[in-house]
């Protein structure tokens, strides 16, 4: 039988093989082709054909029961319907991801790639997929030659994004790779609480807010120099300012953030102060204020750079990737001529805004307060007054941006450590997180370590879950 597979090398064209599709009008009958279905009865043996059954660790063609298989951007061996198109044995140049499915049959990942490049090894001329299958999974934490920056396409990063890196790493890569799970987690009356009262504390401040219909992404940030621009002003004669925005470069990344409330006090000092809501009326576990001190820090940094003159024009343009020559949209230019501001390009605007901030002569920040509020009641909880250590921060900041540059992998969870491992609990993508998977997996063949475990419940008829026993804390929701 003749190979569907062309030899190395060679250029399939329609006119090279016969057609599988006969001619229009053509009566086709048994005797005219061999079938590919045996006689009932029949032995079929390998003999000289070429089995269409792949070898060695090739993945099947024939998904595990239970697996769910999804098109992806494979092309299809099928014409389409009204064409007359004849099965191509050659994907489609547009192929951006090869997407491979993993089942609940426990298969792990790394096995599944093991597989995939065992096949590029076996079939030489599939080294053209081999660039390709380097992101084909959507469940692969980690990407080869990729960098979490460059597969996340982050030019820069938030303040609120190393705040739950220090929660857990895996959790912030699922939140990319699952961002409807996300979206939904957004959406819980906790949080939509939580940025109400935000919200209204702003309101609060500024009652004279104005919002717009904003055209482009220049328009967009204009809009928050202008904001910026008129906070800095009133900062400088003492007034209170909310949701004031920060940004700058730290240890060579450029990084956003906004602050919830700066504020003179009676001694003169700057105080920077962070709302955080919670739903219990108790403050949070150490694990959670963390990211809270984590917060109050970097927002420190960049505010006290912003002030000393360590914001460029270069810095904002390049980071931001946005064009100075772009003009206002009609209803900010009437706004910023409203303000007084001599601009009517983003570029313009930049330029008058460092210098408004070069000459403000404000202060650093002195002093760093976590402010808790329960949100049912608006009472409130506690604050805790942040020591701030510059030379541990930047250390800390630098651990968690060897992450992002591919320095090391990511971190989960400690699943036995009882003060970390009931973070699970609260995870959104706990079923389905493999690293707290293969962590649980090594426990278990620890026998000294099977007490930890009060049992195991299974997700479905082909894998097993366990779970650990968490201690009786009294977990908020920020």
């Amino acid at each position: 039988m003749t190979s569907l597979i062309p030899d190395e090398g060679a250029i399939v064209t329609p006119g090279d093989m016969t057609s599988l599709i006969p001619d229009e009008g053509a009566v086709v009958t048994p005797g005219d082709m061999t079938s590919l279905i045996p006689d009932e009865g029949a032995v079929v043996t390998p003999g000289d054909m070429t089995s269409l059954i792949p070898e060695g660790d090739m993945t099947s063609l024939i998904p595990d029961e239970g697996a769910v298989v999804t098109p992806g951007d494979m092309t299809s061996l099928i014409p389409n319907e009204g064409t007359n198109e004849t099965p191509s044995l050659v994907p489609s140049n547009s192929l951006s991801t090869a997407t491979v499915c993993v089942g609940d049959d426990g298969q792990t990942l790394a096995k599944t790639e093991e597989m995939i490049n065992g096949l590029i090894k076996k079939r030489p001329h599939l080294s053209r997929f081999e660039r390709l299958s380097k992101n084909r999974s959507a469940a692969c934490l980690t990407v080869p030659d990729q960098t979490p920056m460059e597969r996340f396409n982050k030019r820069h990063l938030s303040v609120t994004q190393l705040c739950e890196q220090s929660w857990c790493e895996i959790k912030v890569i699922y939140g990319f790779l699952q961002p409807h799970v996300k979206r939904r987690e957004m959406k819980k009356s906790a949080v939509i609480t939580g940025s109400s009262i935000h919200l209204a504390r702003e309101l609060e401040a500024n009652p004279d807010a104005v919002t717009f219909v904003v055209q482009t992404r220049e328009d967009r940030e204009a809009l928050k120099l202008m904001k910026l621009t008129q906070m800095v002003s009133g900062l400088k004669a003492g007034q209170l300012v909310r949701e004031f925005p920060v940004f700058g470069v730290l240890e060579g990344v450029f990084f956003l953030g906004v602050v919830d409330e700066l504020y003179h006090n009676e001694s003169g000092e700057l105080v920077l102060k962070e709302l955080k809501t919670r739903s219990h009326n108790s403050l949070p576990h150490p694990a959670q204020s963390k990211g809270h001190f984590l917060q109050v820090g970097l927002y420190k940094l960049l505010f006290d750079s912003m002030v000393q003159g360590s914001m460029t024009r270069l810095n904002l343009l390049q980071y931001l990737k946005l064009q100075p020559h772009q003009a206002f949209g009609s209803e900010l230019q009437i706004y910023a001529q409203k303000l007084g501001l001599p601009a009517v390009t983003f570029g313009e605007l930049v330029d008058h805004f460092l210098n408004v901030l070069n000459f403000c002569n404000l202060q650093a920040v002195n002093k760093l307060t976590l402010e808790y509020i329960h949100q049912r009641s608006g009472s409130l909880v506690g604050s805790i007054e942040v020591e701030f250590n510059e030379a541990q921060l930047r250390a800390e900041l630098r651990g968690y941006l060897a992450f992002w540059r591919g320095q090391r992998e990511p971190q989960g969870v400690d699943v036995e450590n009882i003060e970390e491992a009931w973070k699970c609990s609260m995870c959104p993508y706990e079923e389905s997180c493999d690293w707290r998977t293969s962590k649980l997996q090594e426990v278990i063949v620890d026998g000294n370590k099977k007490t930890r475990f009060d049992g195991f419940k299974s997700g479905s008829s082909n894998s097993k879950c366990y779970q650990l026993e968490v201690p009786q804390l009294e977990v908020g929701q920020d």
